[in-house]
């Protein structure tokens, strides 16, 4: 899988999954932007990828903020004179009774899980399709977009809206060459592994629980310009929870 010099953008890459992403494709010989609004620890992450001799940059970008978006691909295409990936990762959740939900609550997920993507990936299309070969945009959505707990409406909806989003793109910028593909992650977990119970891994046909390295692996599969053919879909990568029927006996 080769993104070797390639220009990637991931949004919300200082933490959780977007920080093992980002770290990833720079291991492969990406040139990485990491965009989020948590700077010092953006910094930080940038800076541990320099020391290994590898290419990452930190950009401040709150991508509730459409000035914020434009800046970002703005800034990324005048300093390396290119872009051709995006990872749309950035994402909030509010586990609340839809009772007590609140209007500010609601507006502040679909903001930035939904709304986001769908501005992201236009300005980040404009440069993309400057490129020969075209390039590719991955969104993160999550298997709660096909199931759920309850109190997840504001979650759900967000990530339900990014399937819709992102078969729509994908139709939206083929004369561009840009292929839009979705990930839903299930249980992926990014505290300590070693705390995980025995239940928590067996309850999944994997026999374990997800790591953030099964959805970088995932996100580089995408973006390889050999995987062409692959374009508007959903990547389900959930251990099989989703395919496994549960009856109380």
């Amino acid at each position: 899988m080769s993104v070797a010099r390639k220009v990637v953008v991931v949004t919300g890459g200082a933490n959780g999954i977007g920080k093992t992403i980002a770290t990833m494709f720079a291991e492969k010989g990406a040139n990485v932007v990491i965009a989020d609004i948590a700077e010092e620890k953006g910094e930080q992450l940038a800076a541990s990828i320099r020391e290994k001799g590898l290419e990452a940059r930190f950009i401040k970008a709150d991508v509730r903020q459409v000035h914020d978006i434009e800046r970002l691909m703005k800034m990324t295409f005048e300093t390396y004179g290119f872009l051709h990936y995006l990872i749309n990762n950035a994402g909030v959740s509010r586990w609340k009774s839809p009772y007590e939900l609140t209007v500010e609550e609601w507006d502040d997920v679909l903001n930035t899980n939904l709304r986001s993507v769908f501005f992201c990936s236009r300005e980040a299309a404009r440069y993309i399709r400057k490129n020969e070969t075209g390039g590719a945009i991955v969104n993160i959505a999550s298997t709660r977009a096909l199931m759920s707990e309850p109190h997840s409406e504001a979650y759900a909806a967000s990530k339900g809206g990014i399937l819709s989003l992102t078969h729509a793109l994908a139709v939206s910028f083929a004369d561009d060459r840009i292929r839009v593909n979705a990930i839903s992650p299930g249980w992926i977990e990014t505290g300590d592994y070693d705390q995980l119970r025995a239940i928590d891994h067996e309850q999944h046909p994997a026999r374990r629980v997800g790591k953030p390295d099964d959805i970088a692996r995932a996100c580089l599969y995408l973006c390889d310009d050999n995987n062409d053919f692959i374009t508007g879909t959903n990547l389900v990568i959930d251990g099989g929870m989703t395919r496994k029927m549960i009856y109380i006996e």
